[in-house]
């Protein structure tokens, strides 16, 4: 839901990366080329982008009770 702004394994700074990388597959572009170009070449970051989902629409439709 919201990208850390570090990688859990290894500590590289992440964040800053999200919304480009978020916009460009968006836009038709192959994430495997995208994540290559930012430099994320450790599994356990890449991970982190591509096992991200977008839930904030989502929860947002729930009431707090």
């Amino acid at each position: 839901m919201i990208i850390p702004i570090r990688c859990f394994s290894c500590g590289k700074p992440i964040g800053h990366l999200w919304e480009s990388f978020k916009q460009r597959v968006e836009d038709g572009e192959n994430s495997k080329k995208v994540l290559d170009e930012l430099e994320l070449e450790r599994f356990c970051c890449r991970s982190v982008f591509l096992g991200q989902t977008d839930l904030a629409e989502l929860i947002g439709k729930f009431k707090k009770s």
